[in-house]
């Protein structure tokens, strides 16, 4: 909520009855507890009010598939941009092509080979100039 933790609400709490005094804290106390309940009965009542309007397709929404937090963006244009009919059947797997050959004289194969057959004793190759 807002970022706020236990801790940082118990601290404003905490400086709230200091700034405010043993007087006058029960009256705000009051008032906060009053705007809470008035709150929580417009979301009450704004609830009942959209199922009266909508009548009984009301409990025929799905109000998960309409909760914003869940959508992606990247997941959603991910989609949009692939050619993918979600209806479509599904297709037969395709047949797995063969790699090509490797070679075997590749830098990247010498250099792996040159690695391996260091001696257990025998110091890495270092290359002072490069750090």
């Amino acid at each position: 909520m807002f970022g706020l933790t236990f801790e940082k609400l118990l601290i404003i709490g905490v400086i709230a009855v200091f700034l405010l005094g043993p007087e006058r804290l029960p009256h705000y106390a009051a008032q906060l507890g009053r705007l809470v309940r008035s709150l929580r009965d417009m979301a009450t009542g704004a609830k009942d009010r959209v199922k009266e309007e909508m009548g009984p397709d009301f409990d025929d929404v799905d109000w998960r598939k309409l909760d914003p937090r869940q959508y992606d963006p990247r997941r959603i244009i991910r989609e949009a941009l692939t050619d993918v009919d979600p209806f479509a059947e599904p297709q037969p797997p395709k047949p797995v092509v063969a790699r090509a050959a490797v070679n075997e004289n590749s830098a990247y194969l010498q250099h792996k080979r040159k690695r391996e057959v260091l001696g257990a004793g025998e110091a890495a190759p270092f290359d002072s100039e490069a750090t």
